[in-house]
């Protein structure tokens, strides 16, 4: 049995005496509770069971460990003794917002594969065994709230959007959203097929590239879901959440992939702020028509590849000529690829959503597109970003991606002309020597 006694430790919260590196199917007292992705309900479907405190170390259905990203604090938090190991949240008065009816979608296992389609309602269909201690927890969260962003407050003193007094509530351009955030959580054959690969290589790769953390990738291969450590998303719908999956209704829709530099400093290397607030503004729009305005952020920060890896990018693009036919070359350069976002699991939350038809899709990308059409839901319209929100400095950007396959109505370049599209350079910028 891969256990290994361990010292106690005077300065830890709680002393356990043994630590148990992985499980086996089999394996004494090892009980998973039943757990068939795709069910038709929650109930016959079963809580996910990711815990390894107490007794449920043995009775867990999932691997990883709730949070997402945030479960290393998590983990710290213990180790500091700031958080109690046998935790358990009180979820009164945490239930959702608004109700979102059950659609088709959460019970089949080929729509929804890297999100629990009943995570934000935990506390009604897992009541009986949270009242007998089980460490359930939601893995979203729905809530309302009101929002301000300085673009559309501008829109509204221009006379571009109204204050109704329902979703944009007053002159300064506040406006009322619903909020729904999402913690990834993987049903492992689903991804799998996803991404055209067999469950074992997918099960070794999360394995050996995460510094062998999840052993039980490899040896509990019963188990079908994993909670990655990674980040999720968030919806924010604008104007009644009832009418997000009525096709009688109009909907505009923009997916936006995190970019922190622009979206919040607004940084101006590339059209992430302009665009997210160009989504906003259209979103808003179509739900005061009578609509309904989506715009769905992931924490994909620079293409999924980080911001260490695109600031290393940053670098090399303007020292080295920052031209928009070595744009994509910059950037295999340092990371390998150029692109990490994988679309393939992105549709999941539409079809959450009931979302089977997309009126005004604001959005250029190709790989978005394409996995959301590959997924059954039509787009009826792409809207690119108008061409006097582009910053100067993001040329390079957008016209070496719209040459790769980006929907435009205006001008495509050849890569003879892309070489002549140059970004800012740092002439005026103090610069080492290299």
């Amino acid at each position: 049995m891969p256990e290994q006694t361990s010292p106690a430790s005077p300065t830890s919260p709680k002393s356990y005496r043994h630590i148990i590196l992985t499980t086996y199917p089999g394996q004494s007292g090892v009980e998973p509770v039943p757990l068939e992705w795709g069910a038709p309900d929650a109930k016959s479907r079963g809580p996910i069971v990711v815990s390894r405190s107490g007794n449920l170390v043995k009775r867990r259905n999932a691997i990883g460990a709730h949070g997402g990203s945030y479960s290393i604090y998590n983990a710290l938090a213990i180790a500091a003794g700031e958080l109690d190991a046998d935790f358990r949240p009180d979820l009164r008065n945490s239930e959702p917002t608004s109700k979102f009816a059950q659609q088709p979608a959460w019970g089949d296992k080929t729509k929804i594969v890297s999100m629990d389609p009943y995570g934000h309602d935990i506390v009604n269909q897992y009541r009986e065994e949270l009242e007998a201690g089980w460490d359930i927890r939601p893995t979203m969260a729905i809530t309302r709230a009101n929002m301000k962003l300085a673009e559309i407050g501008e829109a509204v003193k221009e006379g571009k959007l109204d204050v109704d007094g329902s979703i944009i509530v007053d002159s300064s351009g506040e406006v009322r959203v619903t909020k729904v955030a999402v913690e990834p959580v993987w049903y492992l054959p689903g991804v799998a097929e996803r991404f055209g690969v067999d469950e074992g290589t997918l099960r070794r790769a999360l394995f050996e590239h995460t510094g062998g953390s999840y052993p039980e990738l490899i040896t509990r291969t019963d188990l079908k879901v994993f909670l990655p450590p990674i980040g999720g998303l968030t919806v924010y719908i604008f104007g009644p959440p009832e009418r997000v999956s009525d096709e009688n209704v109009k909907l505009a829709l923009r997916i936006h992939d995190e970019c922190n530099g622009s979206d919040v400093f607004q940084s101006d290397i590339c059209t992430c702020r302009p665009y997210l607030a160009f989504g906003v503004q259209e979103a808003i729009r179509e739900a005061q028509n009578g609509g309904s305005g989506v715009v769905i952020y992931f924490r994909k920060e620079g293409r999924a590849l980080g911001e260490v890896i695109k600031y290393l990018v940053y670098n090399a693009r303007k020292r080295g000529g920052d031209t928009a036919d070595k744009y994509f070359t910059r950037t295999e350069n340092i990371a390998g690829v150029r692109d990490m976002r994988f679309q393939a699991l992105m549709p999941d939350i539409l079809h959450w959503l009931g979302i089977k038809k997309i009126d005004r899709m604001l959005s250029m990308s190709n790989m978005k597109h394409d996995a959301i059409v590959e997924s059954g839901i039509k787009i009826l319209e792409r809207i690119p970003i108008p061409e006097d929100m582009i910053p100067s400095d993001s040329r390079v950007e957008i016209d070496a991606k719209i040459n790769a396959g980006y929907f435009t109505t205006g001008k495509q370049y050849t890569m003879e002309e892309l070489a002549q599209v140059r970004g800012r350079g740092w002439e005026k910028w103090e610069d080492i020597t290299h």
